[in-house]
């Protein structure tokens, strides 16, 4: 054989690709990197609960990092003037490979003390975003094929989803969590027929739990996908078993937040790149302004529910006529209205036009959703 021949070649754990609309869950521990082959920026949101049960430190996010340094270590090493001794690189940087001693860690990675220096980002200014001039170049499926994969993993996920395969995958775990590579981690939320619940005005929402996505059963989190046409409403509710974490990606809307105590927390106009926390029982009511207004919620728990307050779902509907009318001091007529008047929407509530909210008529009809 040719020393060519003889050469090693390159080995390494499955790559994914992943698109606008993903969500994508990493147990906790993983190491992970991503790159951008595309021919635009993107923009990736983050979200760690560090209630979480594996996160046996302390109450705080922790970031682990193997090649480079944090953006905030990276300034303080850009201002430092002169050349810095070991204890200081130690104290600036957060890159794992720092803190060993050069020798002594390039005889247990069989390299030299120069390479060494080099993976503890010895005189590299450069933070944990790198830039590649000719691109990355590494071993990984055909696009086409794994388009392919994409197809079948969907529809597994859609079949699971509805009990038509693999009806023993849904809430346990198989076992084998520490075979990362070959699990699905991936699933996107942004594909409309997709949606869970949708209304013909084009306003729709999506969940994404354990029960379609297993691997978040190990993490402990889900995400909800809201696409909210103008002037539509959420059915206003709480959530009964963990807190949200609520990301707007487009738009603007209005929403208030009312703690346990009935008083109001917020009150205010949500845009595009805002977040806001909603803590575990505070009701919450949200509503699309002139235009829609969409955002992405992130729960600490893997099979999140919420407690609807209005709709064919909620707990008014669900409450005995003569309940309603002597806790609320209704008549007949008014609690058979306030009961009836969202029969046939759930999760999604159309706009009612001015003049059809002063009909007398408890029956009347406000649309459909599916």
């Amino acid at each position: 054989m040719t020393e060519s021949q003889q050469r090693l070649r390159d080995e390494h754990q499955k790559v994914r690709r992943f698109q606008k609309g993903d969500i994508i869950a990493l147990p906790p521990g993983v190491t992970h990197w991503c790159y951008n082959d595309g021919d635009v920026a993107f923009v990736a949101v983050q979200v760690f609960d560090t209630s979480n049960s594996a996160n046996q430190l302390e109450p705080a996010r922790r970031d682990f990092y193997l090649a480079g340094r944090h953006q905030s270590v990276q300034r303080m090493y850009e201002m430092e003037p002169q050349p810095m001794s070991f204890t200081t690189r130690q104290q600036l940087s957060n890159n794992m490979f720092t803190g060993f001693d050069t020798q002594m860690l390039a005889e247990a990675l069989g390299v030299n003390q120069e390479l060494v220096r080099r993976l503890q980002s010895q005189n590299d200014p450069r933070g944990e975003i790198v830039f590649v001039k000719q691109g990355l170049r590494m071993l990984r499926p055909f696009r086409s094929q794994e388009m392919q994969q994409q197809e079948y993993e969907s529809m597994q996920s859609e079949e699971q989803y509805f009990g038509e395969s693999m009806p023993g995958l849904r809430n346990a775990t198989n076992g084998l969590d520490e075979n990362f590579c070959t699990m699905k981690i991936r699933s996107n939320i942004d594909i409309p027929n997709r949606a869970d619940y949708f209304n013909q005005r084009g306003s729709r929402v999506a969940i994404l739990n354990s029960q379609k996505l297993p691997i978040l059963n190990l993490v402990q989190m889900s995400a909800v996908r809201v696409v909210l046409q103008r002037n539509s409403m959420i059915t206003p509710y709480w959530n009964i078993n963990c807190h949200s974490l609520m990301y707007v990606t487009s738009g603007q809307g209005r929403v208030q937040v009312v703690n346990h105590r009935g008083r109001t927390v917020f009150d205010g106009m949500l845009r595009q790149g805002q977040i806001l926390l909603i803590p575990q029982n505070f009701a919450v009511l949200k509503r699309a302004e002139l235009k829609m207004f969409k955002w992405v919620s992130f729960n600490t728990n893997h099979n999140a529910m919420i407690s609807q307050m209005v709709g064919k779902n909620s707990v008014i509907r669900a409450m005995p006529l003569q309940v309603l009318m002597h806790s609320y001091r209704l008549s007949m007529e008014q609690a058979r209205r306030l009961k009836f008047s969202r029969r046939h929407e759930m999760t999604i509530l159309s706009p009612i036009p001015e003049m059809m909210r002063s009909r007398d008529d408890p029956m009347f009809e406000v649309g459909s959703s599916a």
